[in-house]
């Protein structure tokens, strides 16, 4: 039996899709391994819960660093046992169509293709994240209408114009879900001399974090949270506001706006007009952040908007673009949108 499996290969999260139906396998890119003898102890959610507490002899890592691939052996791994959860020990006939970065150079494509050969699967092909999201959020990227996507994953944002089938104009940036964990880090190191860990950090973001930290349901919240003082080397509660969040991610936050708003001065201005009646589509996990879309409104003038399962566009999209492209738009759209 053939099948389409879609993979977002996150730097934080690995989704896998089988046929743009549902998500099949959705775990943390984390490989737990022995430092001594480099044997692989833990992969995904298991690893995660490594992250910050192995003991010596045990590293917990991303083989994935800003969306691509920086330990490669450790990554063809991970690969391999995510596929093999997914698929079952049995051999069937499987296309494989893996995310990657708009930005990407020849060597990490390269990285991605061959971790997945190694893996087992063959017949792998490459698709850029901005599209595989706008499919799986259903639009038709084959006809003649501008479609503005920004795709924020842990650590990269992608942000491109798609029409006909192609990326009229793209910005790729190293910033994500996993810079606002750093910028929360440091803004508690910073202001309270206290260290915390990412995972912490992240804690912070998913439960208190926004943009808009004067919507009613924000008034009164805080977390308190328990790190190290710098001063004293001794544990220490703090205690942090939504507000704290919102300041703290001025920058990452900054650095996106500027990245979409380099790409709309790159679009033709034929296009302008379909982006305003569409909105911006806007996908990935950090898309979820609270107040994210009226910063992005109120920067851009254009209405924003996701769809139900943001953080699940780019995998659905992924196992969906081989089957939509081949209907809608024959070999010659998959010959532009697969590297």
């Amino acid at each position: 039996m053939s099948r389409d499996i879609g993979i977002d290969l996150g730097t934080s999260t690995v989704l896998v899709s089988v046929n743009g139906r549902d998500i099949a396998l959705k775990e943390p890119s984390v490989v737990a391994v022995r430092r001594d003898t480099g044997k692989i102890i833990h992969i995904g959610r298991e690893a995660q819960k490594m992250l910050g507490r192995t003991p010596a002899n045990v590293v917990a890592i991303n083989p994935l660093q800003d969306g691509v691939i920086s330990q490669y052996e450790l990554a063809q791994k991970m690969l391999q046992y995510f596929l093999r959860k997914v698929t079952g020990a049995q051999i069937i006939r499987s296309r494989v169509v893996i995310c990657i970065p708009g930005d990407i150079t020849e060597v990490e494509e390269k990285a991605v293709l061959d971790a997945a050969t190694g893996a087992g699967w063959k017949n792998t092909v490459l698709i850029e994240e901005t599209v595989a999201a706008a499919i799986g959020a259903d639009i038709d990227i084959t006809m003649p209408t501008g479609t503005l996507v920004v795709d924020i994953g842990g650590g990269t944002t992608d942000v491109a114009v798609i029409s006909l089938g192609g990326v009229i104009a793209s910005k790729s940036i190293k910033v994500g879900g996993d810079k606002f964990d750093e910028a929360i880090v440091r803004y508690v190191r910073n202001r309270h001399n206290v260290l915390i860990g990412e995972r912490t950090a992240e804690e912070i973001k998913c439960r208190i974090g926004t943009l808009t930290p004067e919507k009613p349901e924000f008034r009164g919240k805080e977390m308190l949270v328990t790190g190290r003082c710098l001063s004293r080397g001794l544990p220490k509660v703090v205690r942090v506001t939504p507000n704290d969040v919102t300041e703290a991610l001025i920058e990452p936050v900054k650095q996106i706006l500027d990245a979409i708003t380099e790409v709309i001065d790159n679009t033709p201005p034929e296009l302008d007009g379909d982006i305003v009646k569409q909105g911006i589509l806007m996908t990935g996990g950090g898309s979820m952040l609270d107040g994210f879309a009226d910063v992005i409104a109120s920067d851009t003038g254009v209405r924003v908007w996701s769809p139900k399962r943001p953080d699940c566009c780019v995998a659905l999209g992924a196992a969906r673009a081989m089957r939509v492209l081949g209907q809608r738009g024959g070999g010659t759209f998959l010959q532009k949108l697969m590297k």
